[in-house]
């Protein structure tokens, strides 16, 4: 009998399930959307409940697809939205607020408070990140002093806190594990990355029961099985990373100074830095790798609105109905006739780190239309990515040759040869896109002894190569404008 491995992927707008063999071949896909929650201007939240329902029913969906059984699957890896806060009852299993997403702005003045406090070079050094609201600690803050009930339930040790994968975890474990992998870990701010333990200075700081956390793993380790309810089978669950670790291990990116970029709702630009953490002083982040064991860490950028962008054209503004009409729009004008899109809907990112900033489109005339404005947009995720790259070449000392790439966005040709153009780097896009969930299958089939790492990498396989073909001199002038229009978009509010 035929066995294959099951990867839980759950993103910030979609959960999917997607299995593959132990070929690491695709064999089935199962997706489905679940709401997005906006309280107010700048707060984004889920509802972790349809989280985990809706999860459940993409596995039923993409076993039902194969034309499999549940016994067939070998291992469950699951990869999972990052920095997503949520806190539940241990006893009852019920959240005790919505999942406050990673997008979510609530927390900025926690976060003003920690950098008046001087907690800002401690943060750097010890968990390799910018104290800012994206990572999850002034999140469970922010819920521990903001849910009625909820700092007296913590501090008697009946709350738990989580990552969407702790949360899917403990749940397809009928409350059984409650762990968490290094990658996940090191995006809360929360997590020592040298000493690998939660930092209790910082758990002190925030008034933060340690209590709460979950204990931490590697990526690739036996972390339990799923109840006998659900599949009608024990299944074991042998792996866990955060997407974009994930993603670096899918386009098997195991050695120092291999990149890769994923093009999601945001764009996640990763660089394995090998065993010793390269701590940044120009805004980047340092962050743990997914693991079978040995410890790596990578540099990372983050781009709060890549992807997202373009849903933003179709649902907000409709002036496209799908996201595939914004390429064939862009390659309707030969350029954008001057405009320059700075997509900052919840602040920016890397390298600037700037809560405040807000999006803005700027050069408009009287001669601009709707596809100057598409096209813009679809250049705002390469300029973004530029910015990160540019940035990484300085920090590493090396100039970067290649850049493997995927996600949704990485499906479009146009936004693919202009990110090679402008970041002067050969894009190499893999013929098995979904990298994020074959990160994951890796992990729980090296747990479960169905894969090894050569194996892996002689499995990867290009399907389209970007060269740059535009003169340094055009993307020069280009780019000048590009931190022009940064600059009117930062200090907003």
């Amino acid at each position: 009998m035929n066995k294959y491995i099951l990867s839980l992927d759950q993103g910030t707008t979609a959960c999917r399930s997607v299995i593959f063999d132990l070929n690491g071949r695709f064999v089935a896909i199962s997706k489905q959307q679940f709401r997005q929650i906006y309280p107010k201007p700048g707060w984004v939240e889920h509802d972790p409940m349809e989280i985990l329902e809706t999860q459940l029913e993409t596995v039923r969906e993409a076993v039902k697809s194969a034309g499999i059984e549940f016994d067939q699957i070998m291992s469950i890896g699951i990869t999972n939205q990052r920095e997503t806060t949520i806190v539940w009852d241990k006893d009852t299993g019920k959240p005790v607020y919505n999942a406050i997403v990673w997008q979510c702005r609530r927390t900025a003045d926690i976060c003003r408070q920690m950098l008046a406090s001087g907690m800002e070079e401690y943060i750097r050094n010890n968990t390799g990140l910018v104290i800012d609201a994206y990572f999850s600690a002034t999140k469970l803050k922010w819920i521990l002093d903001n849910v009625p009930g909820a700092r007296e339930k913590a501090l008697s040790g009946k709350l738990l806190f989580g990552t969407v994968d702790t949360w899917l975890l403990w749940n397809l474990s009928s409350g059984k594990c409650h762990m968490t992998d290094y990658s996940n870990a090191s995006r809360t701010m929360m997590y020592n990355i040298k000493k690998l333990q939660w930092d209790k200075d910082i758990l002190k700081e925030l008034d933060i029961p340690e209590s709460m956390l979950p204990s931490v793993h590697p990526s690739s380790y036996a972390y339990g099985s799923t109840k006998k309810e659900l599949f009608g089978v024990f299944i074991p669950i042998g792996g866990i990373a955060g997407d974009q670790q994930a993603a670096l291990f899918g386009q098997t990116c195991f050695c120092e100074g291999e990149i890769k970029n994923t093009y999601g709702t945001g764009c996640f630009i990763l660089m394995n830095t090998g065993k010793k953490p390269v701590v940044s002083q120009n805004g980047l982040i340092t962050t743990l790798c997914a693991t079978d064991g040995e410890i790596q860490y990578a540099l990372e950028g983050s781009i709060f609105t890549a992807g997202s962008v373009i849903k933003w054209l179709r649902d907000r503004l409709g002036i496209i109905s799908t996201a595939e009409e914004s390429e064939k729009m862009a390659k309707e004008v030969k350029d954008t006739n001057g405009v320059v899109f700075v997509p900052a809907f919840v602040g920016l990112g890397t390298p600037y780190w700037d809560m405040g900033a807000r999006g803005t489109i700027v050069g408009i005339t009287d001669g601009v239309n709707k596809n100057h404005i598409v096209r813009a947009a679809l250049e705002s995720i390469a300029w973004q990515s530029v910015d990160v790259i540019r940035l990484m070449e300085k920090e590493a000392g090396v100039q970067i040759p290649k850049l493997r790439v995927d996600g949704g966005a990485s499906a479009y040709d146009f936004l693919m040869q202009f990110q090679a153009d402008t970041a002067s780097v050969t894009v190499e896009r893999p013929l098995i896109r979904e990298t994020t969930a074959l990160g994951a299958a890796y992990l729980a089939g090296l747990s479960a002894g169905a894969y090894d790492k050569d194996k892996i990498c002689t499995a990867w396989e290009a399907d389209a190569v970007f060269t740059p073909k535009r003169s340094r001199l055009e993307v020069e002038r280009e780019y000048v404008q590009w931190k022009k229009a940064v600059s009117r978009a930062t200090g907003w509010c």
